[in-house]
């Protein structure tokens, strides 16, 4: 299972201890969780006090050399490293640039550093879940020059699942999930069949943040990931109750050929 955690769910510390002690309980129960992390508001954080202002494109990171830094300064660096403590032994912080795990091409020339995954290589990481651990994946990729690319944490999520083939990948963030009107929490989208995905773009139902977030999951069930979900980080033990019970939340993302 990949587990994608990020946006302002990542904020509250009591909240992140107990999604952390959930993925070091299901490691105790036998499940393989591959843990990867965005970071966007401590890098929005740590941007503002250098004086660097946030710009976004499509729900993307514009990324000019300067922001590159500090992303992969925070990125790669204490968000990481905060997330693995957490995890009591159980953890081993990686980036994307490790073993060129993430492999990347520049995505637009106007966003910057942003790049575009073109290979995982996931030996380093079922390594890892060989030997019983929680890969933690700071989404920073790189080129064939050792360039290094800001890669969104949704789309690289749904890539690593792809490469291993993933049973299932789980979105954590701060919302409640797929909403027919976003500040309005009573018109959560339940399901999604993949093939109605266009039309909720069309309809500026999916929009912004929600476009890569959904487009990943779209590209890991059209690629055999069986089921792919998003659930509100900020419920307690949300993937618990998500794997393990009756009342899990959010939007799940299927593909009919699956069910059938």
């Amino acid at each position: 299972m990949v587990v994608k955690y990020g946006g302002n769910a990542m904020i509250n510390e009591e909240l992140k201890n107990a999604v952390m002690n959930d993925l070091v309980t299901l490691t105790l129960l036998g499940v393989r969780v591959v843990l990867v992390h965005g970071g966007g508001p401590a890098i929005n954080e740590m941007l503002k006090k250098v004086g660097v202002e946030s710009h976004f494109a499509n729900g993307l990171r514009v990324t000019d050399d300067a922001t590159m830094e500090i992303v992969q300064q925070v990125l790669a660096g204490k968000v990481n490293k905060d997330l693995v403590a957490k995890l009591r032994g159980r953890g081993v912080g990686l980036c994307g640039m490790d073993g060129q795990m993430l492999r990347c091409t520049e995505l637009d020339p106007q966003l910057g550093h942003v790049g575009e995954i073109v290979h995982v290589d996931a030996t380093l990481i079922a390594s890892l879940l060989d030997g019983g651990f929680i890969p933690v994946i700071a989404t920073v990729g790189m080129d064939d020059l050792g360039q290094a690319y800001n890669v969104n944490a949704d789309t690289a999520a749904a890539q690593i699942a792809i490469a291993l083939k993933a049973e299932k990948l789980v979105s954590m963030t701060d919302i409640a999930g797929l909403l027919r009107d976003k500040d309005d929490e009573s018109t959560l989208i339940p399901e999604v069949e993949v093939s109605e995905i266009e039309g909720y773009k069309s309809a500026g139902i999916i929009a912004g943040g929600m476009i890569p977030k959904i487009g990943g999951m779209a590209d890991a069930i059209y690629q055999g990931v069986h089921e792919a979900v998003i659930i509100d980080g900020r419920v307690p033990h949300s993937i618990l109750l998500e794997l393990f019970s009756n009342r899990g939340s959010g939007t799940r993302f299927y593909r009919r050929s699956h069910r059938e």
